[in-house]
């Protein structure tokens, strides 16, 4: 089994904290993700991370205008330069301080940043490979001025369209006007007058006005005017920037918390402390919507470049909205879960995932597309487990409000709910795989409930364990029930047999999971001393046993007394499931890892970290000691008590409440993993963590993997060589395949995909079989990829056909011979020829249709053509003026009239 995972993707979570990005172009929103960038594709519909990881939180982003560098910047200030096109970290920095704003130049040659109540410009670094000499960069950050004059922490930044003057916004009730380099007759400027913090200055399009917008909800407009005398309208005194118009919001005790300007067509947007969201039409201060989108605060509010689409985020309850102002429509509208996940669930098919949290709700995750497609809520308290029907289309989840739910996954509704006798809440679940009985256990009850899902009776309750039991399992065959409880013991059980007594299997500690081997012939469970037993079903003999206490253990928490080796929360494993061929098990606990084992050997595969981020408890081995003050950690300090917001010193915490109550006090999440699944096809496994629902696959696919590379391969040689074989080609040249060839082996080993497939679709069809009998079979991998990919995306339909049946026409025995290596490709392929197997039905099907529906209609004999019209038929041409050279097929018909339909 191959082990080399790599995160691909991160589902459950959409928003953090910090400000939502558009890209220039407008189509793709990026969006902080705790230490992670994820990008949502808002016009094919798909998402994805970034694979970089800062080591705190993400506080600010922003893009270049040309939208190739991503400069991001976590809460302790230190910052990743990324290329945002390839997913590649250039550089990594730190600006010595919190960053509050954070805004490259229009023209792309400088950035600014709000270092606290400092302004820095800094140059922006250039794009490797596009500068002149071909060199890197020494030194890719270079401050170009560092500017005081705010009292108090920025909060905003804004540029002149020129790129020569930044207009900032601060706490200290001001906004100033700064020029980026010195200027004849120019000195910075404040702009003093709001009664509380500036959230936000724009310039007007045509830079002669200014507008600020202040936490009380008051907006200023700004111009550069003399003062006049009331009576003579005479200017009386110099020019300055004034105050011509004050304007309000009127939004009660609600606070603006965020704003944006269009400056294009005059829009601004303003966010409210109580979820609501107002757009205005300026100069003259119209409201055109004012609409509620939360049930708490809006944290931040941005517009795409044509002003069609504005993107919301609000943290406290993690959801996203892209809204089309126009036609008052969601792009977007995602929402993670409000607290942590106990369980998760693939699909058969691998195409979905289930989540089910704390807070009642379980949503359905398409794998493919990164988004949620459907949330059920029909659960009133956490729901507990989770669980697939063997055909796919039916999902069984298990809460604490006493009932399991059956949920029908293609007209989304939930068809059936068992609950038991006595009010009882269920903490563990298992489908037989039929589909014909469902079995949960309980915490309350030490007794297994067994229900028929046809009729949603209760049919029996097994007794045998003296504790609550925690986790069930059937085998695949539906032959035997596994179950494992609090007492020590595992019991496997036959449910459908004469007899239904069970004999227990003795273990050294409480029992956390058990897990079937998809053969049947195995069990695996986990107890609290760490400890991985495997026995055998058939003669209830143990096989072998993995201590893994070494290997979860985890980091140490801010308020740990004694350090991480010697903490014994983290030393157990509190899920565990069987890879797809049953030869290793993946097992996750209140820890950073994941530990993936092999049951032959009970050796440790590889251990994957889910998290790096020291915002959460857990993820360090060793703690700074200059973190540790006489009052406790510093992470654990309520630093604002001194805070001038009445409602922001109110604490309304409950003391000790970790998890499920809004009034939580002050406390760090902690790094853990609740739940792990393996995908029925082997190539991918989850996992549900305080970060999300991380996603671990083989078909990582990089945008850059270069293959044997030379010096001599660049885009331009690759063109240049394509053109030669055209040439060649044209003139009837010998070597113009050889050529073709080399163009294709030279776009490969660059593996850039643009030229991949102009290369591609350069070579003419007659071409196709001679290039691909001598393509090196190191490419066919590449190849088949692209070709599948190609099949999905370009319109080209026979000459995708052509290339699929060339390389199965001269490769068809090597794929088969080596067909595990090329599993992935072949799937690929697969899936791309029924797409256009499906397609083609459809089509010819509604061409039928069609012409069902023409030849149903009255065929009509049209009049005898007039004589002049006989004449050039008798002659020998038709009523167009064709030549009659045709085979006369129809002129033993006996009928002297044209037959049509009008």
């Amino acid at each position: 089994m191959k082990t080399d995972f790599k995160f691909s993707n991160l589902l459950g979570t959409v928003y953090r904290k910090g400000n939502l990005l558009f890209t220039p172009d407008g189509t793709c929103l990026l969006s902080p993700v705790g230490n992670r960038v994820s990008v949502f594709d808002l016009v094919h519909n798909t998402s994805y991370t970034l694979p970089f990881a800062h080591r705190t939180n993400i506080d600010r982003l922003d893009l270049s205008p040309k939208g190739n560098l991503l400069l991001s910047v976590d809460e302790n200030g230190r910052a990743i330069l990324t290329n945002f096109h390839r997913r590649i970290v250039i550089h990594h920095f730190s600006f010595k301080g919190c960053v509050s704003a954070l805004k490259f130049s229009p023209s792309g040659r400088f950035f600014a940043v709000g270092a606290g109540r400092r302004l820095q410009f800094w140059h922006t670094p250039s794009t490797p490979g596009t500068d002149t000499n071909g060199e890197l960069e020494f030194a890719p950050f270079v401050l170009h001025r560092d500017l005081a004059g705010h009292f108090d922490a920025i909060e905003h930044l804004e540029w002149s369209s020129d790129s020569r003057f930044v207009l900032t916004a601060s706490k200290d009730l001001t906004a100033r006007i700064w020029s980026l380099d010195p200027e004849d007759g120019f000195e910075p400027t404040t702009l003093a007058g709001h009664r509380q913090g500036v959230k936000g200055a724009y310039f007007s399009a045509n830079q002669e006005a200014i507008y600020t917008v202040s936490q009380d909800g008051a907006l200023f407009r700004w111009e550069y005017v003399a003062k006049k005398d009331p009576e003579t309208m005479e200017d009386i005194s110099d020019a300055r920037w004034r105050i011509v118009k004050k304007d309000y919001f009127m939004q009660q005790d609600a606070k603006v918390n965020c704003a944006t300007f269009h400056a294009a067509t005059g829009l601004l947007i303003v966010g409210f402390s109580n979820g609501l969201f107002g757009l205005y039409d300026l100069p003259d201060f119209n409201p055109i919507h004012l609409l509620s989108v939360s049930q708490s605060n809006i944290d931040y509010v941005t517009i795409n470049q044509s002003g069609e689409w504005l993107a919301l985020g609000s943290s406290k309850h993690g959801q996203l909205l892209v809204w089309e102002w126009q036609s008052e429509s969601y792009i977007l509208k995602q929402q993670g879960h409000l607290d942590s996940m106990n369980a998760i669930a693939y699909s058969p098919d691998s195409q979905k995932i289930v989540t089910a949290s704390d807070d009642g709700k379980i949503k359905v995750w398409d794998v493919k597309s990164g988004f949620c497609i459907v949330t059920f809520t029909e659960h009133t308290s956490g729901v507990t487990a989770c669980e697939f029907a063997k055909k796919g289309s039916v999902l069984y989840t298990s809460s604490l409000d006493g009932s399991v739910r059956a949920w029908d996954l293609i007209r989304y509704r939930n068809f059936r709910t068992f609950t038991a006798p006595s009010r009882l809440s269920f903490s563990s679940l298992a489908v037989d795989p039929s589909g014909e009985v469902v079995c949960a256990g309980s915490p309350d009850s030490f007794d297994i409930h067994v229900w028929s899902v046809q009729t949603g009776q209760l049919l029996d309750q097994l007794s045998g364990h003296e504790g609550p039991i925690v986790s069930l399992a059937f085998a695949a065959d539906g032959s035997h029930l596994v179950s494992g409880s609090w007492d020590r013991t595992v019991r496997i059980w036959s449910i459908f047999g004469r007899s239904q007594t069970s004999e227990p299997l003795q273990l050294m500690s409480d029992v956390l999971c058990v897990a079937f081997r998809p053969d049947g012939k195995q069990v695996a469970a986990s107890s609290l001393d760490g400890q991985l037993s495997f026995w055998s079903v058939e003669d209830a003999v143990q096989q072998g046993g993995v201590d893994g206490r070494r290997d979860v253990s985890g980091g140490r928490k801010v308020s740990d007394r004694r350090t991480a080796a010697t903490a014994e929360g983290t030393k157990s494993f509190n899920r565990i499931t069987y890879s797809a061929d049953g030869s290793c098990i993946l097992a996750g606990g209140n820890s950073k890892f994941i530990c993936l084992y092999d049951v032959r050997t009970g050796s440790l595969v590889k251990k994957f970290t889910v998290s790096v981020n020291t915002s959460l408890d857990g993820t360090q081995e060793f703690l700074n000691s200059r973190d540790l003050t006489e009052a406790g950690p510093r992470g654990l300090i309520d630093e604002t008590g001194e805070a001038s917001d009445l409602e922001d010193r109110i604490d309304s915490a409950l003391p000790g409440a970790k998890r499920g109550d809004a009034g939580a006090r002050r406390t760090r999440p902690e790094v853990r993993v609740t739940s792990v699944d393996f995908a029925p096809t082997g190539r991918a496994f989850c996992a549900a963590s305080t970060e999300g629902l991380l996603i671990y696959s083989l078909d990582t696919e990089f945008i850059f993997d270069p293959f044997d590379l030379d010096i001599d391969i660049t885009p331009s040689t690759i063109l240049s060589t394509l053109e030669n074989a055209k040439k060649a080609s044209k003139s009837d040249t010998a070597d113009d395949d050889a050529t073709f060839l080399k163009a294709l082996v030279m776009a490969f080993r660059l593996n850039e995909s643009k030229l991949i497939r102009a290369v591609y679709e350069g070579i003419p069809p007659s071409n196709i079989p001679h290039v691909v009998r001598s393509l090196p079979t190191v490419y066919l991998p590449r190849l088949l990829r692209f070709v599948a990919y190609a099949a999905e995306e370009t319109p080209h339909l026979e000459f995708n056909l052509l290339w699929f049946e060339s390389i199965l026409s001269s490769h068809g025995r090597y794929l088969k011979d080596n067909s595990g290596t090329f599993a992935q490709e072949l799937r690929a392929v697969q899936r791309a020829i029924d797409d256009i197997r499906d397609n083609l039905k459809k089509l010819t099907e509604r061409n039928a249709y069609n012409l069902k529906y023409l030849l149903s209609q009255p065929v009509l004999a049209s009049k005898k053509p007039s004589a002049p019209l006989l004449s050039q038929i008798e002659d020998g041409d038709d009523a167009n003026g064709h030549d009659d050279n045709m085979a006369d097929a129809d002129e033993d018909d006996g009928e002297d009239g044209w037959i049509g339909l009008e």
